[in-house]
């Protein structure tokens, strides 16, 4: 009851700025090399204080959506070129949750290469404590609420972060959270379907034992299933939504 009455947070003018110009940015609406009119301009035409703007600014040239020139001013970027990692939650935002097909296939050829390895270090690798966590993930499996798709989403992300803890390498659980809301993202879509949980479980408790067994050759091929078997399922999603424009239907 507790979290379900947590307070309620207004979003700052700064992140309602930042918000409002990622989408025109996204959407074309503002283009490639197009600058922006000075922040005095913009602050004036949006009723908020010039540091609000300014601040906004410098958090969209972070995420490399936007360059502010001395003398010049800000100009838009090509995020193609120039973005971060930041800018791939933004693109989730801007579709409203959905993922374009492109954005889909692009993740899925990622995830392939990231994980597979994360998954070959972690046979080679992990502790005993690691080992028990891993079994402890697995359990979880067996209580979650399929109907919770927060929940599953949640257990998802947490049992592909432990692979990369257990990797041992320093940078691949802060390269996976990084990613963190595209995959919980992917996952609430994916356990709309409820028959998916199992599949997903059953595939997880693969990994598990294969990195139980330090076998990693096991461990990358039961990671290579799962991560194929979510690419077939959530295009058969796009398809099966009838949409031309190639996009999942909205998580709820």
């Amino acid at each position: 009851m507790d979290q379900m009455l947590a307070p309620i947070r207004a979003k700052s003018l700064k992140e309602v700025f930042i918000e409002r110009f990622e989408a025109l940015i996204l959407s074309g609406k503002l283009e490639v090399g197009q600058k922006l009119p000075s922040e005095r301009e913009l602050a004036e035409a949006l009723g908020v204080s010039r540091p609000v703007v300014h601040e906004g600014l410098r958090d969209l040239e972070v995420r490399g959506m936007v360059t502010m020139k001395p003398r010049v001013g800000t100009v838009v970027n090509d995020y193609r070129l120039d973005g971060s990692l930041a800018i791939l939650s933004s693109l989730l935002s801007h579709y409203s949750g959905e993922l374009e097909t492109k954005l889909l296939d692009s993740m899925f050829e990622m995830r392939i290469l990231f994980e597979t390895e994360t998954v070959r270090l972690a046979a080679l690798n992990r502790t005993e404590e690691q080992r028990q966590v891993f079994h402890r993930l697995i359990g979880e499996w067996d209580t979650v609420d399929m109907k919770d798709l927060d929940a599953t989403a949640d257990l998802y992300f947490r049992f592909h972060h432990h692979v990369a803890m257990a990797s041992n390498n320093l940078f691949y659980p802060l390269l996976l959270n990084s990613f963190k809301n595209v995959y919980l993202s992917m996952a609430r879509q994916s356990f709309i379907d409820a028959p998916v949980v199992p599949r997903v479980s059953s595939c997880h408790r693969r990994i598990a034992t294969a990195v139980d067994a330090k076998d990693p050759e096991a461990a990358v091929a039961a990671m290579r299933d799962l991560i194929l078997f979510g690419e077939t399922h959530l295009k058969g999603l796009i398809e099966a939504s009838g949409r031309n424009r190639g996009t999942l239907p909205p998580a709820p």
